[in-house]
């Protein structure tokens, strides 16, 4: 899409390509807001490395199979996880996604800052 500005800098119309639309920006902004949460983040991160079930995330993490059930609610409906069944047991990993390979890659770089 081309567009005029009303200050022109460069070229008169600019192409604007580029830009995310209104949908894009909400799904893009919705996913990124799950990982603000310290804790989601870190489950996000071993889910990356390793397929869990709720009970081992729990003890992983120090905290109640409740309270990692609500944030794997969170991430999943962020699209940023997704579950299978195994016996009576949801098993949880990673999507494997464009975004998912990208936040990861940015996990890795800012663990050493």
């Amino acid at each position: 899409m081309k567009k005029k500005l009303p200050h022109h800098h460069q070229e008169e119309a600019v192409n604007l390509d580029f830009l995310l639309g209104p949908d894009q920006a909400q799904r893009l902004a919705s996913s990124l807001k799950q990982l603000d949460d310290p804790t989601r983040l870190e489950i996000f991160w071993i889910l990356c490395h390793r397929e869990e079930c709720v009970t081992n995330l729990a003890s992983l993490m120090d905290m109640s199979s409740p309270a990692v059930s609500h944030h794997l609610r969170s991430l999943k409906l962020a699209g940023l996880i997704q579950s299978r069944r195994e016996g009576k047991e949801m098993i949880y990993s990673a999507r494997k996604t464009k975004l998912v390979d990208f936040l990861i890659r940015i996990i890795d770089e800012g663990k050493n800052l």
